[in-house]
């Protein structure tokens, strides 16, 4: 009996369609206030439909409708929308800067605001976040120094971090902000890990991990996934989808899945997709994992839906691989515009105040940085002392790195 030869076996090569275009559309829109609101301890299995929806609060008018509406007072939204205004005028002089030659690199968050910064102000000061370098928005939403990330950004004699790290990679343990890795995905493993800590000595603070779409492909990411679920650690697991990976679409590092809150139903982590240009989706979203996580109900994944309107850093040129009218076609629209107009239509904002508002951020802005630039830069030599790198290192220095010490110093 003759049998039958195999076919010649095959991989599933990923390549985006002809033409593609990411933000044309957003696959699995929700409208407005269509997603229920889960108790905090329902069973995963029951919120699945979760992954494959989108939580969205503001509708196009700019009402806020539906269960997730959150508690927020027009001084909290205010207080947002200033926020964000500041992220994107911080972003806006330090890439002047960078063109002006007195920085060597830096990376924006144009279109990203809503996220961090409503993220930061659900969240309490004592947690700690474990960011990407696109969330400068944790550090400005809790009321960090701007003369000192600029500070470390010129990598000056004032710089916090003393030239230790890349521009634009800050660190602050007291606002709850983990010093930025340049390796891809680490900071994820670590987050549930400070977690696990937390948990361990009887504390309160949770963790919350940053981690971009395209880097969601790493082994650390699925790492710290395997862990957070067994141990059921208390973390907020947020993956920003802005659409590209440096110059590669999505559906790349998402692989088979059809959304990258999938990835959280496969370890029976709740999973939830968001609108992550509405402030108050944001902001109601953090607060429901937070909540979670505190009553010791484990860890939450939330994928966050945006856009990457500029650059992937200064060293990238976005018009070689994407369409010029990308962002003005993205469904989701723009952060800042969109809680301007909530505001709008709820009677308490109005373009004069709007006006006013951008002059003010933009001058503190302008006086942050001119007080910075008064200390030069690492490019005009004004850095710091080269023996502070044997300092923050160990409580007492081993010989051989005091013998070290004193060559330099001699």
């Amino acid at each position: 009996m003759e049998i039958p030869s195999a076919p010649a076996l095959q991989l599933r090569i990923p390549e985006p369609a002809r033409g593609h275009r990411p933000a044309d559309p957003v696959p699995f829109i929700s409208a407005a206030g269509e997603m229920r609101k889960p108790d905090l301890d329902e069973k995963v299995e029951r919120i699945a439909l979760m992954r494959k929806q989108l939580l969205r609060v503001l509708d196009d008018a700019g009402n806020a409708v539906g269960p997730w509406v959150p508690d927020l007072g027009i001084e909290q939204l205010c207080r947002g929308l200033r926020d964000m205004m500041t992220v994107r005028s911080f972003d806006a002089r330090l890439l002047r800067a960078h063109r002006q030659g007195k920085i060597s690199f830096y990376m924006q968050c144009v279109g990203e605001e809503a996220i961090a910064c409503a993220q930061q102000r659900a969240l309490r000061p004592e947690d700690m976040h474990f960011p990407t370098y696109r969330q400068q928005g944790l550090l400005i939403a809790s009321g960090y120094p701007i003369v000192d990330m600029i500070n470390q950004v010129l990598s000056n004699e004032h710089d916090p971090l003393r030239g230790r790290q890349l521009p634009v990679m800050y660190s602050s343990k007291a606002h709850g902000f983990f010093s930025i890795s340049g390796n891809l995905a680490t900071q994820f493993v670590q987050a549930v890990g400070w977690a696990m800590a937390s948990a361990l000595q009887g504390g309160t603070a949770i963790a919350s991990a940053w981690i971009g779409e395209g880097a969601s492909a790493e082994s650390d990411f699925h790492a710290a996934l395997v862990f957070a679920s067994t141990y059921q650690a208390p973390v907020i697991l947020n993956i920003v989808n802005n659409q590209w990976a440096i110059s590669t679409p999505e559906d790349f590092a998402r692989g088979a899945s059809a959304t990258f809150a999938d990835r959280g139903f496969g370890f029976s982590i709740p999973a939830l997709r968001v609108d992550g240009n509405d402030y108050l989706a944001v902001y109601a979203a953090s607060q429901w994992a937070a909540q979670r996580a505190r009553a010791n109900l484990g860890p939450t994944l939330i994928e966050w839906v945006t856009l990457r309107v500029g650059a992937h850093s200064t060293s990238d040129d976005p018009s070689v691989y994407r369409p010029d009218d990308e962002s003005a076609r993205f469904p989701l629209g723009d952060p800042v515009e969109r809680l301007c107009q909530h505001l709008k239509t709820i009677g308490a904002w109005d373009d004069e105040r709007q006006a006013a508002l951008q002059e003010e951020v933009d001058r503190e802005i302008a006086d942050a940085f001119a007080e910075a630039d008064l200390h030069g830069s690492v490019k005009s030599g004004h850095t710091s002392d080269p023996r502070t790198m044997f300092d923050d290192v160990y409580a007492t220095l081993p010989r051989h790195l005091l013998e070290q010490r004193d060559r330099l110093e001699a």
